[in-house]
């Protein structure tokens, strides 16, 4: 089979996130599947950009075909940010015209994010008698007007909205990484025999065997948790992007509350709220706190099994009640520790799972309390809650299974 994967933000390991399409399009070439992914050249959420030479550059990894659409450069949401998407939007179809009898996929996925590439996708489907499947990361046009405050009459908003309900009438199938979105897409025109939910998950054997690590980084961080794990320190670790949704007030003021504990907070990661943070902390004075900046994606697996609890958290949102899907919490899960999970959502794969405790969104008091629980528990209670998690992510979300059955769908 020949799978054309659309996603305007795809990496790889060498490059970073996001990860889904190189992981589940290396499972689809080891099935004996010609897989390309066509993507921009810049994403602001690599951690290092592809060189281009053209208006389309072709790289193999991995034994995966990815074709760079030349786009140009944005660092954060704004007006450069859409002239870059409307680029890379242009380059699809740019890329349409240069199919051949040879290149003609079988199945063709629109999946970036934002749903204006189903128009190219459609257009390429139709031109190579392909199937055609809209994956959906996050609900678009709803995130912009609930999370960013647009108005629905935005011209951008009903370009959107147009795309998605679109996509929602000319695709095959649908595959939705949230669990609770059915309605939602039922209502805005789609059958439900269409749908499909497929989410995030990891790569299960980079958990079973994780590498020594190797930046200076990751090894600065272990030694620091070795400092205070000799001190008998509690550790509560955060890995991921510091921005205003991942609600890290929330764990510095859980910081604050707790200063008088044995209980040590990591920050891990970068972000535009990394330097607030920082800032807040100096303020209330807190000398629990310690902040790292990223570390590479081989060395997640043996970081963050250093730690008695890891956290995740994000902001009270009402768009969260479609569910999340969070490559942070497989992450967590797989390094079997536990996790506190301060996210209010329409699913909860902690509490599904036994894996930790939950507490409302942006409830410092409750989060302390949660913490100070875990510390009451002995290591083998703790043990025994992130095997819950391993149990559970190498059973819902690994790779491996979730390739095999995204291409069920493109079967059906």
């Amino acid at each position: 089979m020949r799978i054309l994967y659309i996603n305007h933000y795809a990496g790889s390991p060498s490059y970073g996130m996001e990860f889904r399409p190189y992981y589940l399009a290396k499972r689809w070439v080891e099935n004996q599947n010609q897989v390309t992914i066509l993507a921009a050249s810049h994403s602001h959420v690599r951690g290092k950009q592809p060189t281009v030479t053209d208006s389309f550059t072709t790289e193999n990894i991995d034994g995966i075909n990815y074709v760079w659409c030349k786009t140009p450069t944005y660092k954060e949401n704004g007006i450069k940010r859409f002239v870059n998407i409307l680029a890379f939007v242009a380059r699809a179809f740019q890329f349409s015209f240069k199919l051949t009898s040879i290149k003609k996929p079988d199945v063709v996925i629109a999946s970036s994010t934002y749903p204006l590439d189903i128009f190219p996708a459609w257009l390429i489907a139709k031109k190579a008698k392909a199937k055609l499947i809209f994956e959906v990361h996050d609900l678009w046009p709803l995130s912009p007007i609930e999370l960013g405050g647009m108005s629905r009459m935005h011209p951008f908003i009903l370009l959107i909205q147009m795309a998605e309900d679109f996509a929602y009438k000319h695709a095959d199938q649908v595959v939705s990484m949230l669990p609770k979105t059915l309605d939602y897409m039922t209502s805005r025109g789609m059958s439900k025999e269409k749908f499909n939910y497929i989410p995030n998950g990891i790569e299960l054997q980079e958990w079973l065997n994780p590498k020594p690590v190797t930046s200076n980084e990751a090894k600065q961080i272990t030694a620091k948790v070795l400092e205070y794990k000799n001190q008998d320190y509690f550790s509560v670790a955060y890995l991921g992007t510091h921005g205003l949704a991942n609600c890290l007030e929330n764990l510095v003021n859980a910081a604050e509350i707790l200063r008088n504990e044995k209980v040590v907070f990591f920050f891990i990661g970068p972000g535009p709220e990394k330097e607030s943070l920082k800032s807040l902390c100096k303020i209330k004075e807190l000398s629990n706190t310690v902040f790292f900046d990223a570390i590479p994606k081989p060395d997640i697996p043996s970081i963050t099994g250093l730690f008695d609890v890891n956290y995740i958290g994000l902001k009270k949102e009402p768009l969260f009640r479609f569910g999340i899907s969070p490559n942070k919490m497989m992450d967590y899960m797989a390094s079997r520790r536990p996790i506190i999970n301060a996210v209010e959502a329409g699913n909860n794969p902690v509490a599904e799972s036994g894996c930790g405790l939950s507490v409302p969104a942006e409830n410092p008091l409750a989060l302390a309390n949660a913490i100070k629980e875990l510390m009451n528990n002995s290591k083998t209670e703790l043990s025994q809650m992130g095997e819950y998690g391993f149990q559970f992510v190498s059973k819902e979300n690994d790779y491996k299974k979730l390739a095999t059955k995204f291409l069920q769908v493109m079967e059906k």
